[in-house]
């Protein structure tokens, strides 16, 4: 297979347990989880094992089919929302905790690499409001631009 979608609670076998064989049999399969638990420290521990995506059952059939798609190129797909909680649990005594959870968001999906307008319908905000944001980061974080922000975020290991 190129792309395996794995629950993390499975009787016999947990889906970490399950992503260790596939990983040493199979390196160059990406796995994407696909599981009931929206939690952090599963969600974290995920990234660190090397999957290209996480997603919650709930997710709608466009957003899987997209990780699906984004994973068999080799690439990871997060949620903006995903991405932000990730950048909020590295360390809080980082800059990040100057930014608002908003803040995080937006910076998540510039990371991603949306645009305003983008970046606006998928938070459900309007574009005035993400040039809002982009202001305030490029503020907080004293860079001025999205490139310089993203990078900033990379080298403080958020994303």
């Amino acid at each position: 297979p190129t792309v395996i979608l794995l629950d993390l609670r499975m009787p016999h076998m947990d889906g970490f347990e399950t992503l260790v064989h596939l990983q040493r049999e199979w390196p160059e399969v990406a796995v994407i989880i696909l599981t009931t638990f929206d939690e952090d420290a599963l969600l974290a521990r995920a990234m660190r094992a090397g999957v290209r995506g996480y997603l919650v059952k709930d997710t709608d059939r466009e957003t899987l089919l997209a990780a699906i798609r984004v994973a068999a190129r080799g690439e990871m797909l997060l949620q903006p929302a995903q991405l932000a909680r990730l950048m909020l649990r590295h360390d809080p005594a980082t800059p990040t905790a100057d930014l608002t959870p908003r803040e995080i968001e937006v910076l998540a999906c510039v990371a991603h690499g949306e645009r305003n307008k983008e970046i606006a319908r998928s938070l459900g905000i309007s574009e005035r409001s993400v040039k809002a944001h982009l202001e305030s980061i490029f503020l907080k974080l004293q860079v001025d631009s999205r490139a310089a922000a993203v990078a900033f975020a990379t080298q403080q290991g958020w994303i």
